[in-house]
């Protein structure tokens, strides 16, 4: 599965979608949809922001172990990965 192709393409049906509803006669307004358009006011970039005043929530095995994560994190999220390691796509 191609995730960034997925999201590209949600991102163009969305933006025809948009489009597909209406049909803008004014010039100057055109302009300024498009421009808008193009500036991904609709889409924007995805935003990604980690707050260091967040309390440390432990090691993922211990969430694992606690019940707070589902078991498969500790295999999915450990450092230092072996070659042997499950990839989520083999199963």
């Amino acid at each position: 599965m191609d995730v960034f192709g997925i999201h590209t393409d949600l991102i163009d049906e969305h933006e025809s979608f948009t489009k597909s509803g209406t049909v803008i006669w004014d010039a100057r307004i055109a302009g300024f949809v498009e421009d808008d358009l193009a500036a991904k006011s609709q889409w924007p970039d995805p935003w990604l922001s980690l707050n260091p005043f967040f309390a440390d929530g432990g090691q993922v095995t211990d969430l694992v172990r606690d019940g707070v994560l589902h078991p498969r994190c500790a295999e999915i999220f450990q450092a230092g990965k072996k070659e042997t390691s499950p990839r989520p796509a083999d199963r």
